[in-house]
Parts: C-alpha cells; structure tokens; sequence
C-alpha cells in the first residue's frame, strides 16, 4: 500500500511525541526552468544569461510538522561550480550533518521520511542512524512516490519562481534561491498546502 510507510512514520510520531520531517533534494542550474511568459505574437522571447553555463545550486529540504504546531521548512544547500573532481550532490556525511542540525533546531525527536536513494542507504549513514534511535526513527517511502512528499510542492513553487530568470552566475542564483526558500519558509498557509497536495491527514487521535 503506497501510504503504509507514511502511515507507519505516524504512529511512530505519536508514540515518541515526535516531529515527522520529510526530506527531498532538488537542483537549479543557471539555466531558469522552462516557463510561460508574455510576448508579441509569433515572437518567442529570448532570455539573455551572462556568465559562465557551469555551475549547479543542490538544495535539501526538510518539511516538519507536528499537529498543534506552526509548520516549518528547514533547508541546507551545496555548490558546485564545475571544477574537475568536485563532487555535485549531497553526500551521506551531508546528509547526517542536516539530520543532526535539524534535530538541534526542534529539540525534539523525529522520525525522518523520505525515499530510496542510493546515498540514503550508505553503511556510514545506516550507522548513524542505528546509533541515535533514542531520538532518531527513518522511513523510506515507497519507490517511484514523490506525490507522497510534501516537500515536492515546495520544489513546485520554488521552479516556478524562478520562470525565465536569468542569473548572472552562481552566486546570484544562490541568493535568490536563499530569498524565495525564505519567503516560503514565512508562509504556513503555503506549507499546508504541499502536505494537503499529498492527500494525507497527519493528525492525531486521543
């Protein structure tokens, strides 16, 4: 059953007075994301990009909820500016610095959700985890569901607001992938709205 793992996250939730944390990576390169936008007809717009094509913005988000609390987005990045052997995304080590900052920031036990990649399921992060099951419960969801992830509609609105913009270089898209990740961490209403997009109710019952 597709929601079982979510389902079984929340019945850990309630038992640990838990947080329930779904984490989700995306990317953004200088390219902007496909998008609309208006023009004379029969006249496609072109969008002018200066500065080098290289370069790649890796972004992990944490969306933690808890019934009775206000709604939160946690999120860490990682650069890569294409220089030979630099590595472009998260690895495991990342992925345990985010899973313990995030633990510091809620003060609170979590059980984390998120999906089956490969780096999710490294020997030194399995360890980690097995280590810290005081505080600590994982999920994984089923393969090939992000609808499940709330955290993808956060990803939806970020791509969408950047439509057609034209960074200068790496730096530039970083601090506005920085300023609009921070818009919407500001915005409950939004946040809500990604986790009803899923369609799980993630309340609980006396």
């Amino acid at each position: 059953m597709a929601r079982g793992g979510v389902a079984l996250g929340k019945r850990l939730a309630a038992d640990l007075g838990a947080v329930i944390c779904f984490e989700n990576e995306a990317g953004q390169g200088l390219r902007p994301p496909k998008g609309r936008s208006w023009a004379p007809h029969d006249q496609t717009p072109v969008f002018t990009v200066r500065g080098r094509r290289a370069g790649w913005v890796s972004i992990a988000g944490v969306r933690c909820f808890k019934p009775g609390d206000r709604p939160r987005l946690l999120d860490r990045l990682r650069l890569w500016h294409g220089r030979k052997g630099e590595r472009r995304g998260f690895t495991w080590a990342d992925y345990r610095d985010l899973i313990v900052a995030t633990h510091n920031q809620l003060r609170s036990p979590m059980v984390w959700i998120w999906d089956n990649l490969t780096v999710h399921k490294t020997h030194g992060l399995v360890e980690f985890i097995d280590a810290n099951r005081d505080w600590l419960r994982v999920v994984h969801l089923p393969s090939y569901a992000p609808e499940l992830n709330p955290t993808e509609g956060v990803w939806s609105l970020l791509k969408r607001s950047l439509t057609d913009f034209a960074a200068a270089d790496l730096d530039h898209l970083v601090r506005v992938v920085k300023r609009k990740l921070k818009k919407i961490q500001y915005r409950p209403d939004v946040l809500d709205g990604c986790l009803a997009q899923t369609g799980l109710a993630l309340t609980t019952t006396a």
